[in-house]
């Protein structure tokens, strides 16, 4: 990056800052009162993304039953919508009041109330209450909650079950807020039998989206899974669009929750998270959003009176934590690398953009640079975005995370364009560069060529014009 000249950095813009976004993060479990919200509004607000996903608490909002105390949510729901984020509602868990089992898990977590009568009239009067409250305030639902994993779904996974339980409550939402938008299936495995069953129950008929959570280290697995979804969605129902409600990763080891294992630091998070949101930009989802806000616990397999089975504890914030002897995420609420790095993307990628193909044909140079050769088009993951007023191409090399530290090369392209401003991003650090005349030339046609300009295995930008 020394041959390029830095001549500024990305201006961070807040929630309140951006009208429109396909940028989301995840604000969940509050429902089980793992963390402290009031430290965290405003930095989140701070982040300038628009969808906040939030759970909505069946068991901590009706501990009598019949009696709703919403309170502690709109508490919620008031201060993200005041720092201009638009929240969006997973509708879940269980209630240990109505038995079946969720008065022994902790959080009622994963136990759907479809076993009686009376627990499918209460989930009902429930979801209706819960939306004639927030109408006006909230207008996507999403249906339970990874149901597809037997953590969520603690009885046995029945893709059956949850077709009609989606159907139910779909029903439920639209008879008081009957212009909401209903998100179904919430897949956190990729597997198509299992969608392609609910689906078939006449789910399809009663949603607006299907979302999905996709934790990986290699973010190239999202394009065929929306590819996948989409085409599964079409065949039933036109209409459904895709919505991808989970990503994310660990900042470091030792803790438990998806891709735990791995060998995580706060450097290998904010690359994952850079990669795995500009891949998803690159694909047709409504929206995109990441896991989480917080270090919090997992609080996924708990018993009642038990701490010790729920003390797990989940490194995936954008914003780190200490744990007090309950799990509670306390001290002071610190920025990871993870969080500027979404904040430059959030600011970036604010408003309205397409997703487009330019042309650009990438050539093999020799670059000595690297005593070598550019790396190869088939070893880039490359994608390309226009506003009215410009454009942008963005390439990586897609390593491995888990090994590769710090990979940099070359690359050598011609492009068309007939902007003659133009400038490189660098995702990671908000850095913004000129192009010497020695790495880009423009012919009077506007062909530009690019020789020997520096390739990452983090997102860099080519953006022309007013992008």
């Amino acid at each position: 990056m020394e041959r390029l000249k830095k001549i500024g950095e990305i201006q961070p813009k807040s929630s309140k800052d951006v009208k429109n976004s396909r940028i989301g993060l995840g604000f969940e479990k509050l429902d089980r009162d793992v963390f402290d919200p009031e430290k965290a509004y405003d930095k989140v607000g701070a982040l300038g993304v628009k969808w906040i996903r939030i759970q909505s608490g069946w068991a901590r909002t009706e501990k009598e039953k019949g009696v709703y105390d919403f309170a502690w949510i709109d508490k919620v729901v008031d201060n993200l919508i005041e720092r201009g984020l638009l929240p969006w509602v997973c509708l879940c868990y269980g209630n240990g009041i109505y038995g079946g089992g969720a008065e022994k898990v902790y959080g009622a977590v994963g136990v759907p109330p479809i076993f009686t009568e009376e627990q499918k009239t209460a989930w009902s009067n429930y979801v209706k209450a819960f939306c004639e409250h927030f109408k006006g305030r909230v207008s996507y639902y999403e249906i339970w909650n990874e149901p597809d994993g037997i953590w969520c779904w603690k009885h046995g996974v029945n893709a059956t079950e949850l077709g009609n339980f989606t159907i139910d409550t779909a029903k439920a939402i639209r008879s008081v807020q009957p212009d909401a938008k209903i998100i179904g299936g919430v897949q956190c495995l990729r597997h198509i039998d299992y969608m392609n069953e609910a689906l078939s129950t006449g789910m399809c008929d009663w949603i607006d989206y299907i979302s999905f959570h996709e934790y990986t280290s290699d973010e190239t697995n999202v394009f065929e899974r929306v590819d996948a979804l989409a085409s599964l969605a079409k065949a039933y129902n036109p209409n459904i669009g895709i919505i991808q409600g989970e990503s994310g990763s660990q900042s470091r080891s030792g803790g438990a929750g998806a891709l735990c294992r791995g060998a995580w630091t706060p450097q290998k998070q904010a690359k994952q998270l850079a990669r795995h949101t500009v891949a998803d930009l690159m694909t047709d989802v409504l929206f995109a959003s990441y896991f989480s806000c917080m270090d919090m616990i997992e609080a996924l397999g708990g018993t009642v009176g038990d701490k010790t089975s729920y003390l797990d504890y989940g490194y995936f914030g954008v914003l780190g934590a200490e744990f007090d002897e309950d799990g509670y995420s306390v001290g002071e609420y610190k920025e990871k690398p993870s969080y500027y790095v979404l904040q430059n993307i959030a600011s970036v990628f604010a408003e309205d953009f397409e997703i487009t193909k330019l042309p650009v044909i990438f050539m093999q140079e020799g670059s000595e640079r690297v005593f070598g050769c550019d790396v190869h088009r088939n070893d880039l993951t490359v994608g390309a975005f226009k506003r009215d007023n410009g454009a942008a191409l963005v390439y990586w090399k897609p390593t491995d995370i888990m090994t590769t530290l710090d990979f940099e090369s070359t690359v050598s392209f011609e492009i068309y364009s007939p902007y003659d401003d133009v400038k490189v991003i660098d995702i990671m650090d908000g850095s913004i560069y000129s192009v010497p005349e020695s790495i880009m030339t423009r012919d009077a046609f506007g062909t530009y060529t690019f020789k020997n300009l520096p390739v990452k295995d983090t997102p860099l930008m080519v953006v022309f014009g007013e992008f």
